[in-house]
C-alpha cells in the first residue's frame, strides 16, 4: 500500500512562503482558523502558540498549502493529498538545497511562468540550455530556496 506524504520546507517566515508557494502553484494556503480557535477555547493551547496572518490565525511558526483538488479536513484544513508544509527553524539556509521543487510551465508557456513567479518574489539564477531538448531556469524563493522553472 503506497503512503501519504507531504513535503517540509524550513522557514524564516512560515506564513509569508506559503503565501508565495501557495500563489506559485495555485495551491489553496489551509485555513486552520477553526481548530486552533477550538483549541484556545478548550485551553489545549495557549496565546503564544497562535499568530495571525492575513485575517487567519495559525499555529505560530507553521503554514501550509494544498492542491485545490485534493480532499482536505473540514475543520483542521489540512490538505489530505498534495501538500507543502513550510517550519520556521531557528537557523538559516546555509547550503544548496538537496531536494527541490520543479514548477512546469504549459508548453510554450515558460516565459510566462518565470516572468509571474518572478512578479510572486522568485529570482532567476541561471538558465539550463539543454540544446534541441529545451532550456529551464534556475530560481530561488524568498527566502533563497532553489527551484526549476521547466
Amino acid at each position: 500500500m503506497a503512503l501519504s506524504w507531504k513535503l517540509v520546507i524550513d522557514s524564516t517566515d512560515a506564513a509569508a512562503l506559503a503565501d508565495f508557494w501557495g500563489a506559485a502553484l495555485e495551491y489553496e494556503v489551509e485555513d486552520p482558523s477553526a481548530l486552533v480557535e477550538q483549541l484556545l477555547a478548550a485551553g489545549h493551547i495557549g496565546a503564544e502558540a497562535v499568530t495571525e496572518h492575513r485575517g487567519r490565525k495559525l499555529f505560530r511558526g507553521y503554514a501550509a498549502v494544498r492542491h485545490p483538488e485534493d480532499p482536505f479536513d473540514e475543520l483542521s484544513g489540512v490538505g489530505r493529498g498534495r501538500r507543502l508544509l513550510f517550519q520556521d527553524v531557528p537557523e538559516g539556509k546555509s547550503v544548496k538545497n538537496r531536494l527541490h521543487i520543479d514548477v512546469h510551465s504549459e508548453p510554450g508557456g515558460l516565459d510566462e511562468l518565470v516572468a509571474r513567479l518572478e512578479k510572486l518574489g522568485a529570482t532567476r539564477v541561471r538558465e539550463v540550455d539543454q540544446g534541441p531538448a529545451g532550456h529551464w531556469w534556475v530560481m530561488l524563493d524568498p527566502e533563497g530556496n532553489e527551484f526549476c522553472a521547466t
